[in-house]
């Protein structure tokens, strides 16, 4: 019966239920895996604790029998990242799931770099750590963002140093935990968070340094392209030389400490009112300069005799008026003389051809009453009235007969 499937009316008792699923997962023998420790607890000598993915939102129980861990040749604690071989334990009283570890050891530091330096070549070749996309900071930012957290040294060395080179400064202060299992999700909601607010300038991702695994929440990946996708200039002051993080890469600039942050995003008020005082100096000294030239020159130009006096034009130009005046009247004169003769010539041709002159030479024009010339005998028969026309007036006649 224990083997029959079970109904509604054969239900399987759950002490059944729970013994078939012990079997089942105690068939899954022993597996190697990796995870970060977030909790470690000791009791009795046992270790009870939790490991959780490296990426995903997965965590499982596990036990350590003292036996066992007297065997560990390593150090562990929370936060630590590590591969087990585990196998999975089925508790039938509690109805509880468990990994039975066998053996623990950290990720060796070798490997690490390895899985680092292949996400920073896929990061790279995806053009987010280009220089052509990084965004320049505000000369003079209103309002700082800064992720860091609470209560940390990174907090008051970045909110002390930019207050002392420029008091007027505004923080928009978002803690987040910068170690341990929490670290990338809240970094990257904090830098969202403050990306989205429309009165932060610039934002400042401070920790003041650490080792190499405490870091590597700041290579996280979907941290480091939340960064690149910030819209907001962004600093990463991580404070570690030795192994950078890839938030360092991908930001808009990297800053050594949180210290050298605030210095290199902030401006020293001294140090511009002293460049403010020095740029008005050197005005200053190159308008007088200029004024000085301009005025030597104004005092050449009127120093020279076409300035020293307004009288030399007028009488410049009344010379010159005079002489187009006479030449204007001796040309005008030798025209009129010229055209003259000419009148004269005309006027003796004229007189020369005209009929008037053939009367005053003793010719006369003999006419018909109706006022024709008579040129022919035969135009006046005898007794036909004439007028002729003499030089001095006419005087009337009568024609004869014709004489042949």
């Amino acid at each position: 019966m224990t083997d029959a499937a079970p109904t509604q009316a054969t239900p399987w008792p759950v002490a059944l239920l729970s013994s078939k699923i012990r079997g089942y997962i105690e068939r899954l023998g022993t597996a190697w895996v990796e995870g970060e420790v977030t909790q470690w607890g000791v009791s009795g000598g046992n270790v009870y604790g939790k490991l959780k993915d490296l990426s995903e939102d997965a965590t499982v129980s596990f036990t350590i029998w003292s036996s066992v861990r007297s065997r560990l040749s390593e150090e562990f604690k929370q936060g630590d990242r590590v591969i087990a071989l585990v196998k999975p334990n089925y508790w039938v009283k509690a109805g509880t799931l468990t990994m039975q570890v066998f053996e623990l050891k950290h990720v060796g530091l070798g490997d690490l770099l390895e899985r680092l330096e292949r996400l920073r070549k896929q990061l790279s070749a995806e053009g987010l750590f280009d220089r052509s996309r990084k965004q320049s900071l505000p000369f003079l930012p209103h309002c700082i963002g800064l992720v860091t957290g609470k209560d940390s040294d990174a907090e008051k060395d970045v909110i002390r140093n930019a207050q002392l080179r420029w008091p007027a400064v505004d923080f928009r202060v978002v803690h987040a935990a910068v170690q341990g299992d929490r670290a990338a999700g809240e970094v990257t909601a904090a830098i969202r968070r403050l990306d989205d607010d429309p009165e932060v300038d610039v934002i400042i991702v401070a920790r003041g340094g650490g080792d190499f695994q405490n870091l590597l929440a700041f290579s996280d990946e979907t941290l480091v392209r939340a960064a690149a996708a910030c819209r907001t200039p962004l600093v990463s002051a991580i404070g570690h030389e030795a192994d950078r993080p890839l938030l360092d890469d991908v930001a808009d600039l990297r800053a050594s400490t949180p210290t050298d942050a605030a210095k290199r995003v902030v401006p020293d008020v001294s140090d511009e009112l002293n460049r403010v005082q020095q740029a008005r100096a050197r005005l200053s000294t190159r308008l007088t300069g200029i004024l000085a030239t301009e005025v030597d020159r104004l005092t050449q130009l009127r120093s020279r005799p076409v300035l020293s006096g307004s009288s030399w034009i007028v009488d410049t130009r009344a010379e010159e008026l005079t002489r187009y005046v006479s030449r204007g009247a001796e040309l005008t004169g030798r025209l009129l003389e010229r055209a003259g003769t000419v009148v004269v010539d005309l006027r003796s041709q004229l007189r020369a051809l005209s009929p008037q002159g053939t009367l005053d030479r003793g010719y006369a024009i003999a006419q018909l009453p109706d006022g024709h010339v008579l040129r022919e005998p035969d135009q006046a028969p005898a007794g036909t009235e004439l007028v002729i026309t003499l030089a001095r007036g006419t005087v009337n006649a009568a024609s004869t007969a014709a004489q042949q």
